[in-house]
């Protein structure tokens, strides 16, 4: 069975996020460590820590993680902004380890004006340095599928590929698969054989062993759309079948599973417990 979670805040304390997850009978939990929309954060006080993973072993979760700031582009062609990109997700990985999460998935990057090649390469570049400085890190870097929007690096299994196959330390990265973005990028999820057909491909490129969380997310937009926009689960366009086919797939039982759908209340019940209990229903 997977780990079911979900992005939950940290308003008013680190520890919050896990005491949510425990309320809504959660396995583990994403977070930020730090405002998602700034380049700096306020310094994580051993307090901070201290209560974050006091709540993480009393709620038994399990590989929590962080989402690093929507601000970093590690393949911009712009030698400034990819410096300070660069140092930004040094920051991310030293507050990760810090609270003893599991890996901090990120957005591979935007080539803009560019190529993609030069876009990969960017990255590979910045996460070489940004590895090397982080020598003896538990933590990993979790390269994230995206939807291809814009000039978007990662909608394609052979970027993300790429980027683990050119780097000096491959053990230090992961893969985390959207739902949402795979099937905007174009690789079909419904039919079993479709299902099958795309982790086959996402297997070739990257390896099983280096598939290591999920997020789970309905897609408002279609196939190969481009587009990232998250929906309730079953409630978009890939509807209940790829649900069931991934949480039930025994390769990624023991794998965290987190929504990142709309925070909001239906009927006075978090959509977060409507989601899990959707989720939950299609377990055999």
């Amino acid at each position: 069975m997977p780990l079911f979670g979900s992005h939950l805040s940290i308003a008013g304390g680190y520890y919050k996020a896990a005491d949510a997850a425990a309320e809504l009978g959660m396995d583990t939990v994403q977070i930020f460590t730090k405002n998602n929309n700034q380049w700096s954060g306020k310094t994580l006080a051993d307090d901070d820590i201290r209560q974050f993973q006091a709540a993480v072993r009393a709620a038994g979760l399990s590989l929590p993680c962080s989402h690093d700031s929507y601000l970093i582009n590690l393949a911009s062609p712009k030698d400034d902004l990819w410096r300070k990109s660069l140092e930004a997700f040094v920051v991310e990985l030293e507050r990760a380890e810090a609270l003893g999460l599991a890996g901090v998935v990120m957005h591979p990057g935007s080539y803009v004006d560019s190529s993609e090649q030069e876009g990969l390469q960017r990255i590979v570049e910045a996460l070489e340095e940004v590895h090397h400085r982080t020598q003896g890190f538990k933590v990993q870097t979790w390269l994230e599928t995206t939807a291809g929007q814009g000039t978007n690096l990662g909608h394609r299994f052979e970027h993300l590929g790429q980027i683990i196959a050119e780097s000096s330390v491959p053990e230090r990265f992961g893969v985390c698969v959207d739902t949402c973005h795979i099937f905007a990028a174009g690789y079909p999820l419904q039919a079993k054989e479709e299902y099958e057909a795309t982790v086959d491909e996402l297997i070739a490129n990257i390896g099983l062993e280096k598939i290591r969380a999920f997020h789970l997310n309905d897609s408002k937009k279609g196939l190969g759309s481009r587009v990232d926009r998250h929906e309730h689960i079953g409630e978009g366009e890939l509807g209940l079948e790829p649900f069931r086919h991934l949480v039930n797939d025994s390769r990624f039982a023991g794998h965290p599973m987190y929504l990142e759908t709309k925070k909001e209340k239906r009927d006075g019940e978090e959509m977060d417990a409507v989601n899990l209990r959707v989720l939950k229903s299609l377990l055999k």
